[in-house]
């Protein structure tokens, strides 16, 4: 213990560092930052099960490492103060925004889409996972820029117009890519803020109506390409292409079968050693827990996603009208983008090549994942100080 003697009348005062665990961790959500946790490192064994047999243990060294990265992020994020949180908005934003430029020129095309820049190294940079949290954080700060406006009052025209034009810029960039997962993940999180924020319902249902008839242009003008039309197809019938873009999913679906109630075992999984399931340590992770761990494996994955989402949701509950939103857009985030990707592992919904939140291997989506929590964490703080 070190002791520090600071006034006569209070003669020694403990130093931050030998102050009691509980006054340096006051204000934070350790059970949000420990779901988080368990869920990045249930995503280790899962990628390391999915990736032993054809490169050992690199890909779970790597997502521990990227792991280790978010955890710093989330801690370097939960420091921002309401200053530095509007300053923080408007930073990623215009910086996703030119990563999204730049991925169009000098990208790097995977499965398809050319969504990622090439770094060097073996790493990779995705500006559109860094997009989600930049345009929640700014919508907020844009609706709640005012500190004289009534709580209640819904946002002035002038602010919901100029956050649509916010809101299609990077969209367009991320479906000319094209990325339709990402841009369902960043509607779904805009449409959160925009109902949390009291935006009137003619201003909602007029961005669902562009909505859909944007998907509908894009089906027709080409953008989308033919092989994301072909997993819409093998969605309303798997039965469709089988050895093609059926494939992915059909022997998901035998994988997450055969696990039945209690799984194969780790490691175990027939369909998992023997590499059947293409991108399994990514889109498909979700399929490796299904198989070894049974449907009570995945049953614990989907419980913590609903603990996480639910302590989002009481730190948006006791927040400031701008850390209520920035909360919200977070967990629709988070829970749209689970239900996704697990949706599509089990058949409910199309293949869009989402990760899995923590989960899945990949660094952007981890480092940004990570920035959430740490901005959630920076709004409960405020909230309690």
């Amino acid at each position: 213990m070190t002791l520090v003697a600071r006034d006569p009348r209070t003669p020694f005062v403990l130093t931050p560092m030998a102050m009691p665990l509980e006054r340096r961790t006051r204000g934070y959500d350790l059970v949000l930052a420990g779901v988080a946790l368990v869920l990045g490192l249930f995503g280790a064994v899962l990628v390391w099960a999915a990736t032993r047999q054809s490169d050992g243990q690199s890909f779970l060294w790597r997502h521990l490492f990227n792991l280790v990265i978010a955890v710093l992020l989330m801690l370097a994020a939960s420091r921002l103060d309401a200053r530095l949180l509007r300053l923080f908005g408007p930073v990623v934003y215009i910086g996703s925004l030119l990563g999204l430029c730049a991925v169009l020129a000098i990208g790097t095309r995977v499965n398809g889409a050319k969504a990622w820049i090439r770094l060097g190294g073996g790493f990779e940079l995705q500006p559109s996972e860094f997009m989600k949290l930049g345009l929640i954080v700014g919508m907020a700060v844009l609706f709640t820029r005012h500190d004289d406006q009534d709580e209640d009052a819904p946002p002035k025209t002038r602010d919901v117009l100029f956050v649509f034009g916010l809101i299609s810029v990077p969209l367009g960039l991320i479906m000319l890519q094209p990325d339709l997962g990402s841009a369902m993940v960043l509607g779904c999180a805009v449409f959160g803020v925009l109902v949390m924020a009291g935006v009137r319902a003619r201003w909602t249902l007029g961005l669902l109506i562009v909505g859909v008839l944007a998907v509908v242009l894009a089906l027709r003008s080409g953008v989308v390409h033919g092989y994301q039309l072909d997993r819409i197809k093998s969605f309303t019938d798997p039965s469709v292409d089988p050895q093609g873009a059926s494939y992915n999913v059909n022997q998901a679906h035998i994988a997450i079968a055969a696990g039945g109630l209690f799984g194969t075992g780790l490691f175990q999984g027939p369909q998992t050693n023997g590499g059947f399931v293409p991108e399994q340590q990514t889109d498909f992770i979700f399929s490796v827990a299904g198989e070894e761990l049974g449907l009570v494996g995945a049953a614990v994955i989907i419980a913590l996603f609903a603990l996480l989402c639910w302590r989002g949701l009481r730190i948006a509950r006791e927040a400031d009208p701008a850390g209520r939103l920035v909360a919200v857009g977070v967990v629709c985030w988070f829970a749209f983008q689970a239900f996704q990707n697990i949706g599509m592992n089990l058949g409910l919904t199309p293949v869009t090549g989402v990760p899995l939140p923590f989960v899945s291997y990949g660094g952007s989506s981890m480092f940004a994942q990570g920035l959430a929590i740490g901005l959630l964490q920076a709004v409960r703080r405020r909230a309690l100080s």
